[in-house]
């Protein structure tokens, strides 16, 4: 079955993102180190320590699709038609963006609602898994149960202020089970599998 994962650079105070969307900060540790981890995007490389780039190549190897809001893709100008991990990108939305993507975009918006969206991304997965982006998107499907992991790059910051991770979570108390640890520089990398039932 094809797993639904959460994937985000996270303040110790639990912060995405500072008051203004800004992710400087929470997305530092991928420029800490000397190890180079490409991405399919050729102006794009990470530049992180040997545990940090084992874990992103990994990673890299396992995402099949990815799933996120609007406000994110937004963010990112919607990779350029492009994810960085290289599969194609399913973006939950209201509505199209009026801005025209690339010919051969692989990013698709989905109007339909999140069901649709978590579907279409785990039919493109095949055997590999959804990562997901997005505070929000990520927490409505933790509320509706199609998350099964959570993983969280946890930096070595306290922001005070912005974008909870998990605000307004209406499910509280969610209990996880234990996590897997990996220990960077400048983040760690913790994997919590979602307990269902």
């Amino acid at each position: 079955m094809t797993k639904v994962v959460a994937l985000m650079s996270m303040s110790l105070d639990g912060y995405v993102a500072d008051l203004e969307d800004g992710v400087d900060e929470v997305f530092d540790w991928y420029f800490s180190g000397d190890v180079d981890v490409p991405t399919s995007d050729p102006n794009f490389t990470f530049h992180v320590s040997p545990a940090s780039a084992e874990y992103l190549r990994a990673l890299k190897n396992d995402v099949g699709a990815m799933l996120t809001g609007r406000r994110t893709s937004d963010r990112a100008g919607a990779w350029g038609g492009h994810h960085p991990f290289g599969g194609p990108a399913f973006v939950l939305t209201h509505e199209e963006p009026e801005v025209p993507l690339p010919a051969d975009s692989t990013v698709y918006f989905v109007t339909d609602g999140l069901e649709s969206a978590v579907a279409q991304a785990k039919a493109a997965a095949g055997d590999k898994f959804v990562g997901m982006h997005g505070a929000d998107t990520i927490r409505q499907c933790l509320e509706a149960g199609l998350l099964d992991e959570i993983r969280v790059d946890l930096v070595p910051l306290l922001l005070g202020s912005g974008i909870r991770l998990f605000d307004r979570l209406e499910s509280a108390p969610l209990t996880l089970g234990n996590p897997t640890v990996v220990e960077g520089v400048g983040v760690t990398h913790l994997s919590y599998p979602v307990l269902k039932g």
